[in-house]
């Protein structure tokens, strides 16, 4: 059985793997790069070799160098991503938190565009037969299938995507040399002179930018997944399909080249399907059909990913969170799901063809880029490379990318709208749960917890107080051993004074390891006041009521606490006491100490907090054993409030 350690290693299957989900973006763009590139021009040679020229140019500096040399060696214990990312620079500045949230909305909102264009742009070769297909169904009825066996895993599907992508990029190498050999001398093309010739006397220039930045907007995902396959097997596998595409967009040009001085309809004529011979067109479009499947289902499951960290480093609300297989990664976060669905359903039902949509894609994704840029900044910055190197890296690709942004911001009135539209309210719901943490955070007083120790006891000991469980454990939020949250010493004392055997204190820390799990142990009163430390990676699931269980067992094993009943008809038979965990819920009592912003923002949040999974769920707890105290966040002085005592 191959392993996620394996398949870290360079190997036949870990290539493979790579194949199957790493490029399924950056592998069918192919589809409609150079219509998109053409458009609605006539056809010249200036056109054509400067647009094969920006495509190679932009695959060797963008994705090569940027992505599979550079960005690659950001590896967070062997994951990838830009949380990933954010979690090995936070420390740095807290102001990375920006780029981070910008880069994961603009990832999610990109999710929301790439199924419906590369389904699209498949089934349109169908039109090539039955000029009068009505495709848009098709595509839909194909969109709605792919998110429906989300629920069940894709675990077995994944096993059969790295052939059918090897097959899919074979394909494209061997047609796109079957062209080539009818004209050699397109290779001219790679001459980056043809490039900025195209781009200094085109009066279009803007657009073709935009259109040729399509060619590299899988290159995030393939970050994104370096934790499924490892940096040596994407590194490799990169120089298989590289050349593939390349020769590709060669034979496309050559076809293209053959219909100089022409302008045509390229709803009808796609340059990727016109070099196919017309005996494989209909394989041809089932291979690219097939593709496009793929490359849908490896953003999906980006999607979810980004989610679950979004969720444990406390940027998105808590949802839940589903593992439908063994398989480390799998993951199914069933609202992301249904979202992403009827966002891909209002994408087609809004463009309707591909080369409507060509115009609302990549917008969103250069600005993703942008913030990996800052991001990889600093991490280059972490691992002490020199002042100069950083500052090239920063010149040569802010630049970069900012003419790609400016090329795509041509598109905004064309559709580049939409998927700004939607990564803004993924925005607005990532910073307003970061920032409410951070106002709760403001409003929560710490006290000693040595100064109760004592009381504590006696309270446990006190068999005039009806005792509350026999084991009773809080989640507490401080993050030091010395102090607890004073509604906490509030509940036990004040608040139906709470009797128990043993009291415990459970604290979760996210840490930047992806996936770490430990548990420190402190006895602060021995037998009757323990706390538990979690330290768990951005990456594990938090299904603390297991791995509070696991601890118990382990310490009740070494002798080091006892659980049995204290009820003397139950201790006589060592039944196991009973168990109650005591979540509290901080609420809003009054906000007339926020300001106007920060009255927004919590009005917000609370909104959120109702339509997400509560605290318990989230937490993974038994909910039959949970008791949900609410108290308020602020407390008015007494001494502020005026009345007069009349007779």
């Amino acid at each position: 059985m191959t392993t996620h350690k394996d398949l870290q290693k360079l190997s036949v299957a870990g290539l493979l793997i790579s194949l199957g989900i790493i490029y399924g973006d950056i592998g069918t763009s192919p589809l409609y790069v150079f219509k998109a590139i053409v458009g609605f021009q006539h056809i010249s040679e200036t056109l054509i070799l400067g647009g094969v020229s920006c495509i190679f140019w932009t695959l060797t500096l963008q994705t090569t160098l940027k992505y599979v040399v550079i960005t690659l060696r950001a590896d967070n214990k062997g994951e990838g991503g830009i949380f990933s990312l954010f979690s090995l620079v936070r420390r740095k500045a807290k102001w990375l938190i920006v780029p981070a949230v910008v880069g994961g909305c603009a990832l999610l909102a990109d999710g929301i565009i790439t199924p419906p264009i590369t389904i699209s742009s498949a089934i349109e070769g169908l039109q090539t037969f039955y000029p009068h297909l009505h495709t848009v169904p098709i595509v839909i009825a194909i969109i709605i299938a792919l998110f429906i066996i989300q629920q069940f895993g894709t675990s077995l599907v994944g096993k059969a995507f790295g052939p059918m992508m090897f097959i899919w990029f074979t394909m494209m190498g061997v047609l796109g040399f079957a062209l080539i050999i009818q004209s050699p001398s397109i290779f001219k093309a790679l001459n980056p002179y043809y490039a900025y010739i195209l781009l200094s006397t085109n009066p279009n220039a803007l657009i073709i930018i935009g259109a040729v930045f399509l060619c590299t907007t899988g290159a995030e995902a393939l970050y994104s997944d370096l934790g499924h396959c490892g940096r040596k097997n994407i590194q490799i596998s990169w120089i298989y399909v590289k050349s593939c595409l390349v020769l590709n967009y060669l034979g496309q040009a050559v076809w293209l080249l053959q219909h100089n001085g022409s302008k045509m309809d390229l709803n009808l004529h796609n340059p990727f399907y016109a070099i196919m011979p017309s005996w494989f067109l209909l394989y041809g479009i089932g291979i690219a059909t097939v593709a496009a499947i793929i490359a849908s289902q490896a953003l999906i499951s980006g999607s979810f990913t980004l989610i679950a960290e979004a969720v444990r480093l406390n940027l998105w609300p808590k949802v839940r969170i589903n593992y439908p297989t063994e398989q480390k990664g799998q993951l199914y976060v069933p609202s992301v799901n249904w979202l992403l669905c009827a966002g891909c359903v209002g994408v087609v039902l809004l463009f309707r063809f591909s080369a409507n949509m060509e115009a609302a894609y990549g917008l969103s994704i250069t600005v993703a880029m942008l913030m990996t840029t800052i991001l990889v900044s600093k991490f280059l910055a972490k691992r002490k490379f020199p002042t100069y190197v950083i500052a090239i890296f920063l010149i040569v690709y802010l630049f970069i990318e900012g003419v790609f942004l400016t090329g795509n911001l041509v598109k905004f009135v064309h559709g580049g709208w939409f998927t700004l539209s939607i990564g803004a309210v993924l925005f607005s719901i990532m910073w307003s749960w970061h920032t409410a943490r951070k106002i709760r955070n403001r409003y929560v007083k710490f006290i000693a917890i040595e100064d109760y120790f004592n009381i504590i006891k006696e309270l446990s000991d006190d068999e005039t107080v009806p005792k509350y469980a026999s084991q009773l454990v809080y989640l507490t939020s401080a993050n030091f051993n010395s102090e607890v949250e004073s509604k906490i010493v509030y509940s036990i004392l004040q608040k139906q004074p709470k009797r128990a055997d043993v009291y415990w204190l459970v604290h979760v820390d996210v840490v930047d390891e992806p996936y770490k799990r430990e548990y420190e142990v402190d006895f602060l009163v021995p037998n009757k006041l323990i706390r538990i430390d979690f330290k768990l990676g951005f990456r594990v699931e938090q299904q603390i009521n297991l791995l509070f269980r696991k601890v118990v067992e382990d310490l009740v094993k070494k002798g080091e606490v006892n659980i049995t009943s204290t009820y003397k008809s139950l201790s006589r038979h060592k039944i196991v006491g009973d168990f109650r965990f005591v979540v509290i819920e901080k609420v809003v009592s009054r906000s007339h100490n926020l300001s106007f912003y920060e009255k927004a923002i919590m009005v917000f949040y609370f909104y959120l907090k109702k339509v997400s999974l509560s605290e318990e769920r989230g937490f993974g707890l038994d909910l039959s054993f949970v008791t949900v105290e609410k108290v308020p966040l602020m407390l008015a002085d007494p001494e502020t409030v005026e009345i007069q005592r009349v007779n």
